[in-house]
């Protein structure tokens, strides 16, 4: 659909238009605020969906985990 719609000379591209997969509803996802721009749109349908953010997840640090000494093979 490459024919300009709504107002101004250029329009409307309804090649930016995606449909959430958690509300359904439509949006521009350039828009979007969520990591996925092409899958959800907002960071609240992201979340709701996946129950994390992939903002918080890249922002998540592993807490360091103690080693347990080893025993020696054979003894």
């Amino acid at each position: 659909m490459d024919t300009p719609i709504g107002p101004g000379p250029t329009g409307m591209n309804l090649n930016n238009i995606r449909v959430c997969a958690r509300c359904g509803l439509r949006y521009d996802w350039r828009k979007s605020p969520s990591g996925m721009k092409m899958t959800y749109c907002s960071s609240l349908c992201e979340k709701a969906d996946l129950g994390f953010t992939v903002e918080a997840l890249i922002r998540w640090e592993r807490e360091p985990t103690e080693k347990e000494p080893v025993a020696p093979a054979g003894e």
